[in-house]
């Protein structure tokens, strides 16, 4: 099994492709000598939005259409409202149905758009969680370390007690999981700074300190962006930030507490650029209209409280790819 490579059906081929995209980018910005995987999400981010640009302006076409129909359709059924016998149904159905082929779109029009970028969403993520599945030039950074790691006996049952005893938690990775070399490149990649110097200093592993140095420094170098560790979460940065104190440690919380902050500013910017169907005056809004502005209301907050517990990365994905949303 490639290390960490989702085999989901559909989800795990689209990954694939992705990875594809996400290692041409690391392999053209290493031959110019720039080895960072924050600017690699931005530059994945803005291709892969830029691939799904017709799905996207076929979703605001559908939008901008709903906004006009909506009046019509509202109309129907205040016309209808009292009636629930069968055949007044049958006749709001059909006059709602006509009202959609006036303007020439499906009333599931907007759902099979979202049913197609979701499996293209989620693979993203995957991608975008698991760097070292996709990208070569990553995986072989943890290689040497690894195969030392591995030569020890009981390194499983080692890893295994060091994430119960310091309480961490890794997606796809737990005290339960079977250590291979995959896994355990996984498990290495994941680590913040402060924990993979923890992890060096158990006692089996002293024999090989220098490697977990250059890995250190490597891993450093790649996973850096305005003065983040991409693969650690702004909740541990800040907390980082605050133990350390000064200007260093501040600067370091504030720049952490800015991912959640943007990634909230970005989807409420979203959602107020996006069409709002027209109310007619003196009438309540719908279900429907009720539902939606209250989305419009919550997901962005549930957008920062998730930052605060995923990775850097994710955040700047969600943030970049909101900025090209609205553009």
């Amino acid at each position: 099994m490639l290390l960490t490579q989702s085999t989901t059906p559909i989800i795990g081929w689209i990954a694939t492709l992705l990875g594809y995209v996400m290692e041409f980018i690391f392999y053209c910005l290493n031959f110019i000598g720039i080895q960072n995987i924050g600017l690699c999400i931005i530059i994945f981010t803005i291709i892969v939005r830029l691939l799904m640009l017709p799905l996207t302006i076929k979703q605001q076409k559908f939008a901008k259409i709903s906004q006009v129909m909506q009046p019509e359709i509202n109309k129907i059924q205040r016309k209808y409202r009292n009636k629930t016998d069968q055949a007044s149904m049958m006749k709001q159905n059909e006059e709602i149905s006509a009202v959609y082929q006036k303007y020439g779109v499906s009333p599931t029009g907007s759902c099979v758009q979202l049913l197609v970028q979701m499996p293209v969403l989620l693979a993203l993520y995957q991608v975008i969680y698991h760097i070292p599945g996709y990208i070569s030039g990553v995986r072989n950074v943890f290689t040497g370390l690894t195969a030392k790691i591995m030569s020890v006996d009981g390194f499983g049952s080692i890893i295994s007690q060091f994430l119960t005893d310091n309480k961490i938690t890794m997606t796809g990775i737990s005290a339960n999981t079977e250590f291979t070399k995959t896994t355990t490149i996984d498990f290495l990649y994941k680590l913040s700074p402060s924990q993979l110097e923890k992890f060096s200093q158990i006692s089996d592993f002293s024999g090989f300190s220098d490697l977990f140095d250059k890995v250190a420094q490597q891993t450093s170098h790649m996973n850096t962006f305005l003065n983040l560790n991409i693969s650690d979460t702004p909740l541990a940065i800040i907390k980082s930030g605050m133990a350390q104190g000064g200007a260093a440690g501040y600067l370091l919380v504030f720049s952490a507490a800015m991912v959640p902050i943007l990634a909230w500013l970005t989807q409420w910017m979203n959602y107020k650029l996006m069409p709002q169907p027209k109310q007619a005056p003196n009438s309540e809004p719908s279900a429907m209209e009720a539902s939606m502005k209250s989305m419009n209301t919550f997901m962005p907050i549930m957008s920062a409280v998730f930052c605060f517990s995923f990775p850097v990365g994710i955040g700047i994905y969600w943030v970049i790819g909101a900025v090209i949303r609205s553009i």
